[in-house]
């Protein structure tokens, strides 16, 4: 089978590089399929993928793998395209080396050529080459694209679409209507001296000029209708759906990466509400115009099919072109969203580290990077611009020339010469905007690729079921639990098995990065085992549904946040139907009312962008009175007051022990967890009960009284 062009696959998660390089070379050796179809096949760790998961999955694929150390001298004599081990941390498609050059293709920045010196900055010195197997057979897995899934259910579409194309139809036959009137006046008023026809020639063209106008108010105002319409419905559901999604799909990707998508739906959009009826309309009007031209002349008709005919394969020449600057220019956007959205969140560590000076300079680049892939695609659009209007100028100079002899040899009147030209002119600047609109059309698939990252995405399954049995006790039994992110990676969580029982509260402990925070996520329904069954009151979690067994826990993780609103806001979830009793319960109980009423707007002051007004601790204690007010049959706090003092943190344990509710607890601190009733330590994947009284606290003392820095003078010798 002969070899495709190679394409270029921009990565949508952090660490999927290395997969998007084998969706190229796959593509490449005559599989059809895409990055989302293989990353379902194969997914990938938040951590990235090694050569060895590399090479497992392209030999899934039918192709053989030949990893070796090559030098930049020895790289044009492997077989091409290859993968490149790139900057210690990236995966990159070596396309080909062409004198002091060499073409790339980059899964997060698309495609480049780079001189050899560059290069060699950046290449390790670690190929793989891929090459079909004997028993390779092509593959076809591709999802399908279509409007319909991309914006979901949107009312009103139709008919608000039926309406603009009627009145567009309407001001196309005026249009077409027009040149007649300068052809009557030529050959009949003049030539018969006839005051009278003129005198009537003239009201009713103003008159039809009259209703033009009219309906193409009409028009644009029911285009912008259609277009608010469309914009907003489908941003909604977009956004529904992408709340749907599970966490991972969230871990995974740069938040500049996801909102760009967003902004991939207003350019559908207003391609949509505007070149696509244009395009279908300048369609219509070609062809009418086109018989008309055949009507008065078949030969000047070819000439006028030969000029279009031209401009068309000059577009069609420079399509890909085109679409490479466009999808390097969408690529550079979400870069630049991602750096800004970071810088601003990290403002208070830019300005410590005094870090400001890089910080701008990595934006200016970000932004550079960006000015001049629309600046490639302005002159690109410039350039065809001129085309257009050399093309089709010199056919209307020809036009006329040609036509002004046919008059004075009496084949054609005045009349009819000057209609001739009109209609071709018409044609000529409707197929040029038909061709550019279909040039826009065709670049829509990108937009849509991105889109469909979100809306093709499957949701989390299992959060609504139907379970019709009992409410299950708040019981909850962690049965053999295993966990990893993908078939290459080590275990995080293996074999893990443990029951809270009703009412009993648990400490789960063990040393930073063994799992904790991961196994709060399994019990919470936002991570699925990749082994084993999380039940409550001995019913599946997913077979009860995630969505109800949800409703039964209150929850503070290390990573939640605030949102933009009141103190009171926050803590009641922003429930319409907050009672402000039941807030200051909730704050009273979460030790924070105090600070609360200190403040100059008490329960309406308002906390920031994710809480930038309030220190770590009121942060903490705000969050946990969130949890509280859900009035919860089942508590979990990932270190939900780590930033408290020893003092505070002891009032609150004190408080939540009083709770006749299930607690878990993930905690450091020797009060925190001496409050529990039992201990599960978790080390090296597994998992151990203590009763607390007989759980030794490894390497930590308890700290009496106030927690305090000490500074200490350094020695002078």
């Amino acid at each position: 089978m002969s070899a495709r062009a190679l394409p270029v696959i921009q990565q949508n998660e952090l660490a999927e590089c290395g997969l998007a390089c084998l969706a190229m070379i796959a593509i490449h050796h005559g599989h059809d399929l895409d990055l989302a179809s293989l990353r379902r096949r194969f997914p990938v760790s938040p951590r990235g993928a090694t050569l060895a998961r590399l090479i497992k999955t392209a030999g899934a694929l039918g192709l053989d793998s030949r990893p070796l150390r090559a030098e930049i001298e020895h790289l044009s004599g492997l077989r091409l395209p290859c993968i490149l081990h790139w900057d210690l941390n990236h995966f990159v498609v070596l396309k080909r080396i062409v004198g002091d050059r060499v073409e790339l293709h980059d899964p997060a920045i698309g495609a480049r050529t780079l001189s050899l010196a560059e290069f060699g900055r950046h290449y390790t010195g670690i190929a793989l080459e891929l090459s079909p197997r004997a028993d390779f057979a092509p593959m076809r897995e591709r999802r399908r694209l279509s409007l319909s899934a991309l914006a979901g259910r949107v009312d009103g579409l139709r008919r608000a679409g039926a309406q603009v194309l009627v009145l567009a139809l309407c001001l196309e036959a005026f249009t077409l209507l027009l040149p007649l009137a300068m052809q009557w006046v030529l050959d009949r008023v003049l030539v018969a001296a006839d005051v009278d026809l003129l005198h009537l020639l003239g009201a009713g063209f103003l008159t039809v000029v009259v209703f033009q106008s009219a309906l193409t108010a009409m028009r644009g105002w029911l285009i912008a209708d259609l277009g608010a319409a469309l914009n907003s419905q489908w941003l909604a559901n977009l956004f529904g759906h992408l709340l749907r999604l599970p966490l991972d799909f969230f871990e995974k990707r740069h938040v500049g990466g996801v909102m760009s998508r967003f902004v991939s739906v207003q350019a559908i959009q207003q391609t949509l509400t505007g070149s696509f009826v244009e395009s279908l309309l300048d369609g219509l009007t070609v062809a009418l115009v086109l018989a008309l031209l055949l009507f008065y002349s078949p030969p000047l008709t070819a000439l006028v099919l030969a000029a279009f005919a031209l401009y068309a394969a000059l577009r069609w020449l420079a399509f890909r072109r085109l679409r490479r600057l466009k999808e390097e220019q969408l690529i550079q956007v979400a870069q630049q969203q991602s750096l800004l959205i970071e810088s601003i969140q990290g403002v208070q560590t830019i300005k410590l580290g005094n870090q400001q000076e890089e910080r701008r300079a990595r934006i200016a680049n970000a932004a550079v990077e960006v000015a001049r892939r629309e600046a490639a695609i302005g002159r690109t659009n410039a350039a065809f611009g001129a085309l257009s209007k050399l093309v089709f100028g010199a056919q209307r100079v020809l036009l006329i020339w040609v036509c002004a002899w046919l008059t004075l040899q009496g084949r054609f009147s005045a009349g009819m010469m000057v209609v001739f030209v009109a209609y071709a002119d018409l044609f000529a600047t409707r197929t040029g905007s038909l061709i550019d609109k279909l040039v826009d059309l065709r670049l829509l698939g990108l937009h849509g690729q991105r889109i469909a990252d979100i809306a093709l995405e499957p949701p989390e399954p299992q959060v609504h079921t139907d379970y019709a049995g009992p409410a299950p006790a708040p019981r909850i039994e962690v049965r053999g639990v295993s966990f990893r992110y993908a078939d290459d990676e080590p275990w995080i969580l293996r074999d893990c098995s443990f029951t809270i029982e009703d009412g009993e509260s648990v400490a789960i402990v063990g040393p930073s990065g063994c799992g904790k925070t991961t196994l709060a996520k399994l019990i919470l329904g936002l991570l699925r085992p990749s082994a084993g069954t999380i039940l409550i009151g001995g019913v599946d979690i997913h077979r009860y549904g995630l969505a109800a067994y949800r409703d039964r826990f209150g929850a503070v993780m290390q990573e939640d946040v605030l949102f933009a609103g009141s103190i009171g806001e926050n803590i009641a979830g922003f429930d319409s139907a907050a009672e402000p009793q039941r807030i200051e319960a909730a704050a009273r109980a979460a030790r924070i009312h105090d600070d609360i009423a200190a403040m100059a707007m008490g329960y309406e002051s308002l906390v920031g962008d994710l809480g930038s007004s309030l220190s770590g601790g009121q942060k903490q204690r705000v969050l946990l009175a969130r949890a509280l007010y859900r009035q919860p049959s089942i508590l979990l706090l990932d270190e939900a007051t780590s930033h408290l003092d020893v003092g505070r943190e002891h009032e609150i344990n004190r408080e939540i022990a009083a709770l006749r509710i299930t607690r878990i607890v993930i905690a450091h601190r020797p009060d925190t967890i001496r409050s529990a009733d039992r201990v599960v330590s978790l080390r090296d994947g597994g998992c151990e009960q203590f009763e607390t009284s007989l759980y030794t606290l490894p390497n930590l003392s308890r700290i009496q009284g106030e927690t305090a820095i000490t500074i200490s003078k350094p020695r002078v010798s």
